[in-house]
């Protein structure tokens, strides 16, 4: 894990001040190390019945669409509202500084799937939490979450205890 730690480029003050922002530009730049994250987010649900992987928008359209083409399966966008062109589910959630949404279409899972959602963070879990809500409101089942980074001071893990978590690198 050191190597991909190593990927990551910690920017402080951004978007506000006090915000020690985790950039994974330099890790997706890098493509053996994203390689290696991809398969070390994987690993742990080798031989878990997944039939699907979602990611939410946006940063976990990169890594889930990545886990999704190499378990050959289908890649579930959790999107912003008004940015799906078909019918759509939609959570809404709180965030630190208001309320927002995430949609998917309605056929996107259906109650024999079984999926694995990822991104790149977990911080507080408001948005993971409501990406798993949003998937099983579809009808289908959480398998697990994977998360390349996790912002242990924040307890997203909390959140999302009914779940199995993974997480790359726990800082």
């Amino acid at each position: 894990m050191h190597r991909i730690k190593n990927k990551i480029r910690e920017i402080p003050d951004f978007p506000k001040p006090g915000i020690l922002f985790k950039d994974i530009t330099p890790l997706v730049k890098d493509p053996a190390t994203l390689k290696l994250a991809i398969h070390q987010l994987i690993h742990p649900f080798l031989g878990a019945p997944i039939t699907a992987v979602a990611g939410m928008e946006a940063r976990g359209f990169i890594f889930g669409s990545l886990v999704a083409w190499e378990l050959n399966l289908p890649f579930i966008p959790l999107r912003k509202p008004g940015k799906l062109p078909y019918n759509v589910h939609s959570v809404a959630y709180d965030l630190e500084y208001g309320s927002t949404m995430l949609e998917a279409h309605i056929d996107a899972v259906d109650s024999t799937d079984q999926v694995l959602l990822i991104d790149d963070l977990l911080a507080t879990g408001g948005t993971a939490k409501a990406s798993c809500e949003l998937i099983e409101k579809l009808g289908a089942t959480i398998v697990g979450c994977a998360f390349v980074i996790e912002l242990d001071a924040l307890a997203g893990r909390k959140k999302l205890s009914n779940y199995t978590v993974h997480s790359l690198i726990r800082d």
